[in-house]
This record gives structure tokens, C-alpha cells and sequence, in this order.
């Protein structure tokens, strides 16, 4: 459900590295508990938005806003107790450490005791792990990967590792959740199953979310009650509900295609 308060406002942002613009311009506010899509071709912008957002890189010109607060400046680990998370294009685990390590390892980000007493094993510190182990579980079971809690994650199939790293996203207990196409390499089925996850996930959480995805009926469907921003050349090329993106004649051009229908195929 979403309220009038933007929880995120990009403020005329515009990136520069040496003589190109990756990002010009760009004006957008994101309301709280919102599901929005984030669409564009190759070189688009996309990920250099979520750059911008989690504090990796800085804008050359503008202001970003997170809960009315500008974040220009702010360090990647502040951000993250801010309440800002993401995944990545490329999946980022430790395939060495076990699934339910790999998720636990996000709610030490925020540890509720001291190292001593996690060395001598305090009644506060045995609470604390008994809890956090309940938390992992219980984010395991939502991105349905409760079976898998002593496997290595470097073992899991891609599409489990997919899932993981989202569980590890929502490990830091954020309010915004950005998702850098994580349907990247599913099949018909996995997609379907991940578009089910993803909405369980918003309805269950109220987390506000920015999703960046290739496969147009992921985005398609999990916007259907929410809007679409497509991205071009750095430049916000639209933003409006998926029918109205589809039947965009810039985006059709810029985008989709013109041959395209408009269920994206």
C-alpha cells in the first residue's frame, strides 16, 4: 500500500564521467511502498541510477533524497543502515559460506551485543543468535530456499542463487529494495514463480521497491497496479502505467520495437 510521502526523490540528477552523461536530468520521486519498474535498453542508465541511490558513485549535478534527507555524499554502509538495499546484475555471494550463513551474515550488519559477550557467551548474546536464527529462517522460507540452509550457496542452482541473494537483500531490513534484474537467465516457469515471490514479498513487507528487468512480462506484471519509468540514454524517456508504456510511441521506437504487441513479445 503506498502513501503521499516520497520515500525517494531523484532531483533534476545528472551523472558525468569525463565528457559523457551517463544520467541527464533526471527527475523522479518514488512514494512509500511502491512497486515501481525500471525499463531501457543496454547503456540506458539503469544500473548507474542504483549507483546514485546506494551511494557508490555521486552525482555530478542534483540531489537525492531518501525519507526527505539528501544522501549526496553518504557512504555505501550508511545507506545500508539508512535502509537502503539492493542485489546485482551479477550475483554476489559468498559461495564458500553456507545459505543460511550468507543471510545472516546481512543481520550483523546490525549486531544487538558485543564481541565479548559473543566470546563468552552471554544469556543476551544466546537470545540474540537464537532470534537471528529465526529470522533467517523465516526470510529463507519466503524466497522459498528453507531446504537449502546448509548448502554451500556457490552449489546452488543460478535461479536459487537468485533467490538468496534477494533473501540477503532483505537481511539488512531495509525500506527501499532495489532489484537489478533478477530474472536474469530464468526460464518461462522460474519467471513466473519469481513474479509470485516478488509481489509475497511487497504485499508482506511494505517495502518500497525499484525493479530493473529485461523480461518485459516480469515487469509487465508485477507493475500492473503501479508505473513503469523507462530510461534512454540517460534521459527519462516516460513514466506511466504498463498499458501506457506499451502503447508509447517514443518507447515503442526507443525500446520495445514498433513490431512489437503490446504484451512485449
Amino acid at each position: 500500500m503506498t502513501t503521499s510521502d516520497p520515500i525517494l526523490t531523484l532531483d533534476n540528477v545528472t551523472v558525468q564521467f569525463g565528457g559523457v552523461r551517463a544520467v541527464r536530468n533526471v527527475n523522479f520521486s518514488l512514494q512509500k511502498g511502491e512497486l515501481v519498474g525500471l525499463i531501457g535498453p543496454n547503456g540506458a542508465g539503469k544500473t548507474t541510477i542504483f549507483n546514485l541511490i546506494t551511494g557508490s558513485i555521486a552525482p555530478s549535478e542534483g540531489q537525492i533524497f531518501f525519507n526527505g534527507k539528501s544522501i549526496k555524499g553518504k557512504r555505501v554502509d550508511e545507506l545500508c543502515h539508512w535502509g537502503i538495499s539492493r542485489t546485482f546484475q551479477n550475483i554476489r555471494l559468498f559461495p564458500q559460506m553456507t545459505v543460511f550463513e550468507n543471510v545472516a551474515l546481512g543481520l550483523h550488519s546490525r549486531p544487538h551485543y558485543s564481541v565479548f559477550e559473543a566470546f563468552i557467551r552471554t544469556p543476551r548474546a544466546l537470545k540474540a543468535e537464537k532470534e537471528l536464527a529465526h529470522q533467517v529462517l523465516d526470510l529463507l522460507k519466503m524466497v522459498g530456499l528453507q531446504d537449502y540452509v546448509k548448502q554451500k550457496a556457490g552449489i546452488l542452482p543460478y535461479g536459487l542463487q537468485r533467490r538468496l541473494e534477494i533473501a540477503r537483500a532483505m537481511a539488512t531490513h531495509p525500506e527501499l529494495l532495489l532489484l537489478d534484474e533478477p530474472a536474469a537467465g530464468m526460464n518461462e516457469d522460474e519467471c513466473h514463480e519469481l513474479i509470485q515471490m516478488i509481489r509475497n514479498i511487497h504485499e508482506s513487507k511494505q517495502y518500497s521497491i525499484i525493479l530493473i528487468e529485461h523480461h518485459m512480462n516480469v515487469v509487465m506484471e508485477l507493475c500492473r497496479d503501479s508505473r513503469i519509468m523507462v530510461l534512454n540514454l540517460g534521459e527519462v524517456l516516460a513514466v506511466g502505467s504498463p498499458a501506457e508504456i506499451q502503447s508509447d510511441a517514443k518507447v515503442l521506437s526507443a525500446y520495445l520495437g514498433s513490431k512489437r504487441g503490446r504484451n512485449g513479445k
